[in-house]
């Protein structure tokens, strides 16, 4: 029992220094993997770069400690990455300290979930997203993420539409008005080194290599050039105007924000006066000024964006004056004798209103930038139920697709290293690292498969490798934040970028529709779905899920009814695929599925057509080996169909039925009113019983079931 709770202690028989040092060195190399990664993923959940790094703390302790796993890296990845962007999204401005608490309460959330399913012991719930589907998401989600980080590529900046397309487009109209070189050649370099040393030295860290060289080159060539200016300065009326503009629709937001809640509380107050005319009369009115308000907020976010979108494109050169003072001229309207820096300047322009008197330009790269040094500090997460209401979906399909990408990759290590994996307990270790997780400030995590390739690679015996992980983020949070000041973001974008080609699975979609069709078709559907909502992800992995259900449904509705008959071998086979012909007065039908209420109706409709078509019928075997359960329903049928037929002078009876369902028959005393004379162990015995009893002795060697059936093989 004490090993049950506490599961790392399977560990320590017969552990030794030679197994300690081996867990060490997997525990660093992975860590060296992990680092730069944390930090690219962290950013497309949406977050400050340092939170993943956070998010690498304790989660992977965690995990390995209370999971069944003893290879598996657990930490950011970035399908949940980008699935906490996509719930978030809507609540609050990225980056925001808002969204952090959402995010880290999301990751709360999804810890509860995860738990609560692995005490009781639902692992199987996962199930519901089928394979399919998860190759249409996955691929579909490599594909977005891919694809987003291609403006930190650039080096453009572009506010978010409805649609991941539309952003797209946003994208790749910026990069043709204004690319920045020096942040494209960077991000190119760093996938070139990636690239190359994974093919020509794959034992050595390609990731943190890439990230060496770039943040060496960005800190000695002054990769980043910010500076701070009077908006005086800046010799363009039209510029001028623009920024007052944007000005105006930013500061007026957070007004009609306020008076968007005092109606919302109006409304509430309303709700809780009753249902008489003047409480109605005052909800209604209420409803009327917040429908009002969130209009004009509406119009003015779309305001903002459209300037904020034109002080975007505006390009600058600084022309330096004689006595060394700086000022700006649009790029197309500098004198052409002024002398200029050489640079290319932008306006950094976000959400919030620009200052006059301190307008942020930018004449370079982006990098990373401060990072906190030091722990986070260890708190609860502030509970919102409101929140966590509007949050919990989200949290579900986190919870079901990180966990099926963990147990996924535990399942491929554990058929290398012969280990035994315990989906239950693993959903405990995971929604546990989740909960501890969100008190150190951590967003939603779950287990990495080129991590956890690399730490079994790396040659890690135990969970002790990824307490070796997390004790060196820690180091690297308490002495080296300093040192990843200036690695620039089209770096952390190429990480990203590099990591996600390998969930780019086309021949998933091929297999699924070997297998069959319908899956194939769920695979392709679910993938472009996924691409035309994104970022709403959740539609489009929603919609496979119904889609697999309705085909689940459907064929368990219509289940396989075969009509028996014999071959020139004496085999029973399937009388409609070979076109043999069958007994004129013996009907063998074989039910494939269980029998209840969705597909009783379904037995009733052959056995009547049936009996329709055979005028000459007078008994029918229902081979039941195939029909696992029933239920009420199905029980109900069965009864009808035996008083049916013998009243129409045609007998029934059944072979193979399993003891679950002779208990049932038995319960409801339709095994009396079948008989137990018309209940045979095999179809053999059925056969030998029955065949002579229906035939005229003149016709028994002429049936094609033959007077004296052989022994009983069934073909599909």
């Amino acid at each position: 029992m004490v090993k049950r709770i506490f599961p790392f202690l399977d560990w320590f028989p017969g552990y030794n220094f030679a197994l300690f040092k081996a867990d060490a060195i997997a525990g660093l190399t992975v860590a060296l993997v992990l680092i730069p990664q944390s930090m690219a993923y962290a950013q497309l959940a949406g977050m400050p770069a340092y939170y993943g790094l956070y998010a690498a703390f304790l989660p992977p302790i965690v995990a390995a400690l209370f999971g069944s796993s003893r290879q598996l890296a657990t930490g950011p990845v970035a399908v949940v990455s980008l699935m906490t962007a996509a719930s978030l999204e809507p609540l609050a401005t990225a980056g925001s300290e808002g969204y952090i608490a959402f995010a880290i309460l999301l990751s709360l959330l999804v810890g509860l979930f995860q738990l609560a399913l692995g005490i009781l012991r639902l692992g199987l719930v996962v199930n519901f997203l089928s394979h399919p589907v998860v190759n249409g998401f996955t691929n579909a989600a490599a594909i977005i993420i891919a694809t987003s980080q291609l403006s930190k590529m650039f080096g453009v900046n572009v506010d978010n539409a409805d649609h991941h397309y539309k952003t797209m487009i946003r994208m790749a109209e910026s990069a043709i008005h204004y690319t920045h070189w020096p942040t494209f050649f960077i991000g190119v370099l760093a996938l070139a080194i990636m690239i190359t040393l994974k093919r020509i030295a794959p034992r050595v860290p390609n990731v943190l290599v890439a990230v060496i060289i770039t943040t060496i080159l960005s800190w000695a060539l002054g990769f980043e050039h910010n500076t701070t200016v009077d908006s005086k300065a800046i010799l363009s009326p039209k510029t001028q105007e623009l920024i007052t503009r944007f000005n105006a629709a930013t500061n007026g937001m957070p007004l009609l924000a306020e008076e968007r809640t005092k109606a919302g509380r109006q409304i509430e107050k309303a709700r809780q006066g009753g249902q008489d005319a003047v409480s109605r009369i005052a909800r209604i009115d209420a409803e009327h000024d917040e429908r009002v308000v969130e209009s004009k907020l509406e119009e003015m976010k779309h305001e903002a964006r459209l300037y904020r979108e034109a002080i975007r494109l505006l390009l600058f050169k600084a022309a330096i004056q004689p006595d060394n003072s700086i000022l700006y001229y649009l790029a197309d309207e500098a004198p052409a004798e002024v002398k200029t820096d050489g640079r290319i300047w932008r306006i950094r322009v976000g959400n919030n209103p620009i200052k006059l008197e301190k307008v942020p330009l930018s004449g370079g790269g982006e990098v990373i930038g401060v990072v906190p040094k030091g722990l986070p500090a260890m708190t609860v997460p502030k509970i919102d139920l409101s929140v966590m209401l509007h949050l919990f979906p989200y949290a579900a399909i986190i919870s079901l697709l990180g966990f099926m990408e963990a147990i996924s990759i535990a399942k491929a290590i554990a058929s290398k290293t012969g280990q035994r994996i315990d989906p239950n307990q693993e959903l405990i270790g995971q929604g546990l690292a989740n909960i501890v997780g969100a008190i150190a400030k951590s967003y939603p995590a779950s287990g990495s498969f080129s991590r956890s390739a690399v730490n079994l690679q790396a040659g890690a015996v135990t969970g002790l490798s990824s307490v070796f992980t997390s004790l060196t983020v820690v180091i690297a949070l308490m002495f080296f934040t300093p040192l990843l000041y200036h690695l620039p973001q089209s770096v952390l974008a190429a990480i990203i970028m590099m990591a996600v080609v390998g969930l780019i699975n086309v021949s998933g979609f091929l297999h699924a529709w070997k297998a069959q069709w319908y899956d194939g078709l769920i695979s392709i559907l679910s993938f472009v779905c996924t691409l035309w909502f994104a970022p709403h992800l959740d539609k489009g992995i929603m919609l496979g899920v119904v889609l697999c259900l309705v085909v689940f449904l459907y064929k368990n509705m219509r289940p396989v009814i075969t009509s028996l008959t014999r071959d020139r071998s004496r085999a029973l086979v399937c009388a409609v695929a070979t076109g043999l012909e069958e007994c004129k007065f013996l009907s063998i039908i074989r039910f494939e599925g269980p029998l209840f209420f969705a597909n009783a109706s379904y037995l009733e409709d052959k056995i009547s057509d049936l009996m329709l078509c055979k005028t000459t019928l007078r008994h029918i075997l229902i081979v039941a080996n195939g029909i696992n359960d029933i239920d009420a329903s199905g029980e109900e049928t069965l009864s009808l169909l035996v008083s049916r037929l013998r009243s129409a002078k045609i007998d029934i009876s059944f072979s193979g039925v399993n003891q679950t369902v002779l208990q049932v028959l038995g319960r409801t005393h339709l095994y009396n009113k079948i008989g137990a004379d018309h209940v045979y162990l095999t179809m053999e015995e059925a056969l030998q019983a029955i065949h002579p009893t229906v035939h005229p002795r003149e016709e028994m060697q002429d049936c094609p079931l033959g007077a004296n059936p052989l022994p009983e093989i069934i073909h599909p």
